[in-house]
């Protein structure tokens, strides 16, 4: 598991550590890093490092000082390295270095024109404390990398991205939350992409990762992300991000003494005639995902075809360790009785799609709820944009506001629990679980986790990876197309 640390976090944590070793000697350590993964991307991409040319962009702060000693350490070793200055001021120590050791300055012009016999750039514009988007020039010249495709090697983050959520501030938790506009700088951070920025094929960050390294659309940005350890205490972690060998720890395996009321019973009460497909592919996700036994609770119009492609589900009522509601239930006039009394069994329930607008009061953790961006935005009342600007706000004020474990899908998925400060995020996948149809299949799956024992965030974090996980990475036939989990 790694963990993703708050700016203000890394920010204490390096004065630390300036305090013990001194400024200038935490920057060499950054330095020396920066210049190590520069050199074995050359080395990669060309065979040699002497004779290769690179271009560094530099900002008047601590990025562009780390871009320019390890542009010094470069130029040592065989490598003509130039640099731009697009802002008015510079790190004069590193300047003064990098121009004794062999380094060329160019103006604005004169880095576009090198762009194309460049074979690498570094990004060191600006860093955690840089703002959504580039001002022109630079704005242009990422974009002229991405078109040249030439290779680049972000210091700490791309530059224009944001390292630090949120983009836009939410509204306290309380009883009434009015919608909160927008402001306009912001709006172009969110949703669909990222305002001008730079994009890494490496981004090498120093300390620990942060939220633009985990988080979409930041972490498309940033290409292959490596950490270097320079020296920093140890930190208090905002975010926990699993890894596959995290989700193998965490699946219920059966024993050869197992049986299937061992392995977990859930009861799904999904589907309607309007969206019979639903019932079929949330008690799909919990045969799929493992569990002993699956009983079949929705509509009669329903349950003949989840039959007809699952004979081994029992039809009705009866004994069950976990509940899975909400999936395609449309207006349902019965709803929030159905849910209530889930609620008030103290069994885990999985609570989905129409049924999240039909919840109790209060709720308890092991109550795992399963939005998207819009419908979390509904239950708190705010605008969806708001979700997409700060999922982990979003996230952990509606465990606040409700009570129950919280999975937000989407590109990034988050789960928040009562009583645990961080915020764990999901085994990224790719965009092919994308498609309507994916949530049912997630809610069933963490239906089979709760029934087999797991706690509500273990499941729901355990779930959203393993489907993300089995999710195909190219284009597949369209007969395979299983929603993570293979339907045939």
């Amino acid at each position: 598991m790694r963990s993703a640390y708050s700016v203000s976090t890394i920010r204490a944590a390096e004065a630390a550590a300036i305090a013990v070793v001194g400024e200038h000697a935490l920057m060499q350590r950054a330095a020396a890093a920066l210049a190590a993964v520069v050199a074995r991307e050359l080395r990669a991409r060309r065979g040699a490092l002497y004779g290769a040319r690179v271009l560094a962009v530099v900002g008047s702060g601590n990025n562009g000082g780390d871009a320019l000693f390890a542009g010094a350490r470069l130029s040592r070793r065989g490598v003509r390295v130039s640099a731009w200055r697009p802002c008015s001021g510079v790190h004069e120590a590193g300047w003064r270095e990098f121009l004794a050791a062999g380094g060329l300055e160019l103006d604005a012009a004169a880095a576009s024109a090198a762009l194309a016999g460049a074979d690498l750039v570094i990004d060191g514009v600006t860093g955690i404390g840089g703002q959504a988007g580039l001002r022109a020039p630079v704005a242009e010249f990422a974009r002229a990398c991405a078109e040249a495709r030439v290779p680049v090697v972000a210091v700490d983050l791309p530059s224009g991205v944001p390292a630090d959520l949120p983009f836009v501030s939410l509204v306290p938790a309380g009883e009434q939350i009015d919608p909160v506009p927008v402001p306009e700088p912001a709006r172009s951070a969110i949703g669909d992409g990222l305002a001008p920025h730079f994009t890494a094929d490496v981004t090498v960050t120093f300390g620990g990762l942060k939220a633009c390294h985990v988080i979409e659309p930041g972490r498309s940005a940033c290409g292959r992300i490596e950490v270097v350890d320079i020296g920093l205490p140890a930190m208090e972690p905002e975010l926990e991000c699993w890894e596959p060998g995290d989700v193998a720890a965490a699946w219920p395996v059966p024993t050869a003494t197992s049986d299937k009321y061992s392995r977990g019973v859930v009861g799904v009460d999904a589907g309607s005639s309007r969206y019979p497909g639903a019932g079929v592919l949330a008690t799909l996700g919990a045969v799929r995902a493992g569990a002993g036994m699956v009983r079949f609770l929705g509509p009669d119009e329903v349950a003949h075809l989840v039959l007809a492609r699952l004979p081994n589900i029992v039809v009705g009522e009866g004994r069950v360790q976990a509940l899975v509601l909400g999936c395609g239930w449309g207006d349902r006039p019965d709803g929030p009785d159905v849910v209530a009394a889930a609620v008030a069994s103290g069994l885990p329930v999985v609570v989905d799609a129409d049924a999240l607008g039909m919840l109790p009061h209060r709720l308890h953790p092991q109550v795992l709820l399963t939005p998207h961006a819009g419908e979390l935005a509904r239950l708190l009342g705010i605008a969806r944009e708001q979700v997409a600007a700060d999922p982990v706000a979003a996230v952990r004020h509606a465990v606040a506001r409700t009570g129950a474990t919280v999975l937000l899908k989407g590109a990034t998925q988050l789960v928040a629990t009562p009583g645990r400060s961080g915020v764990q995020i999901a085994v990224p996948g790719t965009g092919w679980t994308a498609q309507a149809g994916s949530g049912d299949l997630l809610a069933g799956i963490c239906g089979a986790l709760l029934a087999a024992g797991l706690p509500a965030a273990e499941a729901a974090v355990a779930g959203a990876s393993m489907q993300a996980m089995a999710a195909p990475d190219r284009p597949v036939a369209p007969q395979d197309y299983g929603f993570g989990v293979p339907l045939a």
